[in-house]
């Protein structure tokens, strides 16, 4: 059986999302990032970068959340285009795209303003612009088709969902608002009924909600070292 190690964070519910849409029995193993379990040795052992998720399948392992869509849509033939046609090099480039913009820029969005140790003015309207850039691209996309990929539903859209969900939080709700588009496939991605299992599995464990001085250190080390 598959083990999935999440936590709530955008990057394993995307994971989690895909699993449950394709159906797939997996064991899910919570990896509590404000407790730290994250650096404990048995897991760097599975994810040498300390993050989540992780997923394990048989003697196949990854560590990286859109890796880990592309692994099992493949293996399932499905949430995918078909061939190695132009399709899928649209495919293969709204992956990278979340995976190098719409992540990273939300999450130094996200700690800027809302983690950072001092309010540097710069890096938030610098990490806010961005965010907000790559948010609106998407917007765009979505403008005159129902999915990024078109008329199919794909793991790029499940993808997009894990950040998206958190545009209140990684910008503002009048941000959230004014992507009328986006807000629409968040909308709907978030009524299916693989999300509501999703929502059921992340009730399932109680993680750590309190950013007290041991969860920062866990969270951030970056905090704690000068380089």
């Amino acid at each position: 059986m598959i083990k999935f190690y999440y936590n709530t964070g955008p990057n394993p519910m995307k994971v989690a999302l895909l699993l449950e849409e394709v159906g797939m029995k997996y064991q899910a193993i919570p990896v509590d990032g404000r407790l730290g379990d994250q650096h404990k040795p048995e897991y760097l052992a599975i994810n040498p970068n300390a993050k989540a998720p992780s997923l394990i399948d048989g003697d196949v392992t990854l560590f990286d959340s859109n890796a880990i869509l592309l692994y099992l849509a493949e293996k399932t033939g499905k949430f995918i285009p078909e061939g190695s046609g132009p399709e899928r090099g649209e495919m293969l480039s709204w992956l990278m795209f979340v995976a190098t913009g719409i992540g990273p820029y939300s999450g130094q969005s996200v700690h800027f303003q809302h983690h950072a140790p001092e309010k540097l003015e710069y890096a938030i309207n610098r990490y806010r612009y961005e965010a907000k850039r790559h948010y609106q691209i998407i917007d765009n996309r979505l403008k005159n088709q129902s999915y990024m990929l078109g008329e199919q539903y794909s793991i790029i859209d499940m993808a997009v969902w894990g950040w998206a969900t958190r545009v209140g939080y990684v910008l503002d709700e009048q941000a959230r608002d004014a992507m009328p588009h986006l807000k629409r496939l968040v909308e709907e991605i978030s009524s299916r009924p693989a999300a509501l299992r999703v929502q059921a599995l992340v009730d399932t464990h109680s993680f750590k909600m309190e950013m007290d001085e041991d969860a920062r250190r866990n969270m951030f080390p970056s905090n704690l070292v000068k380089v």
